[in-house]
């Protein structure tokens, strides 16, 4: 199998790592903005590197993994579609929904494939919690706390393309969510703080937010999101019911001291980023998306998908910003959804 790579940066270049040493993959040709980059990526793993995107949807690949920045995802996955080539993208497929739904369109007319990047959904952490849930483990679940803390801010120039935390970071926590309990968000309550860094209030951005969500079942659930955590990486779910509560990322490296006496020290190890924390979880995605181009297993994270999560994240940013309570059915795009995968 012959695989395009669009994109080298941070997280390119690792999936450039992963599908270099892919049985199944025979040749990797990649691009980036940056040639120099892309040839150093590329003599690094034995690939070849191209001028620019063009040229790697001319190079006879089989499918194309987008890694580049998110403004160019929708433009990518819409030419992937035209091509006929399976696509794995990189979250989200645009910043706005107008943007996601046209690329989502693009695909479906085109019956084209994309998977899309939401990695969490491959650590044995969650895909164990998911079990446990949908198991009945833990009877009937009436409470879930999700915790996104990065253990620096971003640089500055990266805040105004992110699409802000809600849609850059805590929309993981959003798929989870509903990936994990399989149920439908019906209503949200969000805030944030731009007490840090100037950088983020010159951006319309915070550096810390919360977030109530209210699922189709009444279960609550709180998300937390910040760039400023000094004690390391930290990621963490919380799932509780009238039988018994379970935690997904709480190991010794979870960035956590308690303050008990007989309670447990600071890690030796902290994570310190989720390159570090997640990478069997990103190698299991782009296994995943080999396997779907082989015709060996279904799409385990479709655009519908990504949708979903978006819409949540939609739903906190109008919140944040009018101060209320915010239901789920006033954000477009939910026609024809279905319970949660």
């Amino acid at each position: 199998m012959r695989i395009g790579l669009i994109g080298t940066g941070r997280i390119g270049s690792f999936h450039a790592g992963v599908l270099s040493r892919h049985p199944s993959v025979d040749a990797l040709v990649m691009t980036d903005t940056d040639p120099a980059r892309a040839a150093e990526v590329a003599r690094r793993t034995g690939a070849g590197a191209v001028g620019s995107a063009e040229e790697v949807f001319g190079a006879g690949v089989d499918a194309v993994v987008i890694a580049s920045a998110t403004a160019a995802h929708a433009e990518l996955i819409g030419r992937a579609a035209r091509a006929g080539l399976p696509a794995f993208c990189e979250k989200p497929v645009a910043l706005d929904l107008a943007g996601t739904l046209d690329a989502l369109r693009e695909t479906r007319e085109a019956g084209s494939v994309l998977q899309l990047g939401f990695m969490r959904r491959f650590d044995a952490g969650y895909t164990a919690a998911r079990a446990a849930v949908r198991g009945g483990a833990l009877g009937r679940l009436h409470t879930v706390r999700t915790v996104t803390s990065d253990p620096a801010p971003p640089p500055a120039a990266y805040l105004p393309l992110s699409g802000g935390l809600y849609r850059d970071c805590l929309i993981h926590d959003f798929d989870m969510v509903r990936w994990v309990t399989g149920r439908e968000v019906t209503r949200v309550y969000a805030t944030g703080s731009d007490g840090g860094p100037p950088m983020f209030r010159e951006a319309g951005d915070v550096d810390t937010a919360a977030a109530l969500l209210t699922l189709d079942d009444g279960t609550l659930v709180t998300a937390t999101a910040t760039r400023c955590n000094g004690a390391g990486y930290d990621v963490r779910m919380e799932l509780a019911g009238e039988r018994d509560q379970i935690a997904v990322g709480l190991d010794d490296r979870t960035p956590l001291t308690s303050a008990e006496p007989q309670g447990p020290a600071a890690p030796a190890k902290p994570w310190p980023g989720f390159l570090e924390r997640f990478a069997p979880a990103y190698e299991a995605e782009l296994d995943a998306f080999v396997r779907l181009v082989r015709g060996e297993a279904a799409n385990p994270c479709d655009g519908r998908e990504a949708l979903h999560a978006l819409r949540i994240a939609e739903a906190c940013e109008v919140s944040r910003r009018e101060r209320r309570p915010v239901e789920l059915s006033e954000i477009p795009g939910g026609r024809g959804r279905s319970r949660a995968r």
